[in-house]
């Protein structure tokens, strides 16, 4: 049996809508439906359908393998197919055009896949449909992050400087660096070794 177990995670079959399941959408608008997929081992046949309220079925794709893209089974006319299952994420989303009040609700997006012995796996969005969206204008709110913002600014901007002026300085000492090295190198260059007498001689008293 505990094989089993891990035979079944081997193969475990994923969907997923997103770190949040919830959308928000206005009204007579057109709204993305995401949804991915993924699979340990790859899939053949795999069949993909979005349910809305858990019942009506608004489209379904079929998809030979991962070198080919999804061909369409039925769908509602109001939505169309805008993922891709040839590149990196086995993405399935829909748009769900000209969205209506009516059309809040459950949308799952389903997958099966026979490869993996028929296993299947669904994930959820809940659709809100709104009149308008909300609008925050808190007058105090937009004072603070302008005051807040404009600090934050000019504190970047006084680390720039900084930043340009100790880099300007530490150009100048190096560039002092390089001639010294250089002018000692060419003042005692003996038998091709470049500057031999200037590491040996002990510095010049003051």
């Amino acid at each position: 049996l505990p094989g089993l177990h891990v035979f079944a995670i081997a193969f475990a079959l994923e969907v997923s809508v997103g770190k949040t399941n919830t959308v928000v959408a206005l009204n007579n608008s057109n709204v993305l439906l995401p949804c991915i997929f993924t699979t340990c081992i790859g899939f053949q046949d795999l069949v993909f359908t979005w349910y809305f309220n858990s019942t009506e079925l608004i489209y379904q794709g079929k998809i030979k393998n991962k070198a080919t893209e999804p061909t369409l089974v039925t769908r509602n006319p109001r939505v169309d197919f805008v993922g891709s299952t040839t590149k990196k994420d086995y993405n399935i989303s829909i748009v769900l055009n000209g969205v209506e009040f009516s059309d809040a609700g459950k949308y799952t997006c389903h997958v099966k896949n026979p490869l993996e012995r028929g296993a299947q796996h669904n994930a959820t969005i809940l659709l809100t449909v709104v009149h308008k969206l909300v609008e925050t204008d808190n007058t105090v709110t937009l004072i603070i992050v302008g005051v807040v913002g404009g600090l934050i600014g000019l504190l970047i901007l006084f680390m720039l400087i900084k930043r340009v002026v100790l880099f300007i300085i530490k150009k100048t000492q190096d560039g002092k660096k390089e001639c010294l090295v250089s002018s000692s190198g060419n003042d005692n260059t003996e038998n091709g070794l470049a500057g031999s007498k200037a590491e040996q001689k002990a510095p010049p008293k003051a």
